[in-house]
């Protein structure tokens, strides 16, 4: 089983997306872990990959790209994974149908966590306080937020065109035990009602 989950920074998607994968057995891939992994790893890419975070800039959609396929390959992930924060533009998102479709491979579920943008900023600041994250300042939130609508949201039409059935949208603003329960149902194609 293959599940893509989408959610603006702050719905709950790492949460939601490590639950579901200890639920089925399956390794939830956070884009974040795949790269902080990466890192580890002595070879041409992680050298790249780790000169270009200390300078501060993004990775590109061709070096994630990458590493995104080469973890995809690895033995755990024969059985299905989960995907948590990929693909985020469209870019990743023709490389991710390419990979998938020359591998045998297809999307079961698409997840997508729908939550206001009031609830999401207090909800980080409320982490940020907790945690002391840095990156969890309110123009650092609604900078992510910007990013989220430009680059992600316009995948979003390819995917529920592509895959109707299985492109499911949830309410972000429940109790984590509800989303987890709304999802279970849909993985296992029992009546979900949103």
């Amino acid at each position: 089983m293959i599940i893509i989950f989408f959610g603006p920074p702050g719905a709950g998607k790492g949460t939601q997306a490590s639950l579901t994968a200890k639920t089925l057995k399956i390794p939830h891939l956070s884009t974040g872990d795949i790269l902080r992994d990466k890192l580890l790893d002595q070879d041409t890419l992680s050298i790249k990959l780790k000169k270009l975070m200390d300078s501060g800039n993004l990775v590109s959609d061709d070096i994630l790209n990458e590493i995104i396929a080469n973890r995809l390959k690895l033995p755990d992930c024969q059985g299905g994974f989960v995907l948590d924060g990929y693909p985020r533009t469209m870019s990743q998102k023709i490389f991710l149908i390419d990979f998938l479709e020359s591998h045998d491979l297809s999307i079961s579920k698409i997840i997508d966590l729908v939550i206001d943008e009031k609830i999401i900023i207090h909800r980080i600041k409320s982490r940020s306080n907790i945690e002391n994250r840095l990156d969890d300042r309110e123009e650092i939130i609604k900078t992510r937020m910007v990013k989220y609508i430009e680059e992600t949201k316009p995948l979003f039409k390819y995917f529920r065109s592509k895959y109707p059935n299985d492109y499911h949208i949830i309410d972000g603003d429940q109790d984590i035990e509800k989303i987890q329960d709304d999802i279970l149902k849909i993985v296992k194609n029992e009546d979900f009602q949103p």
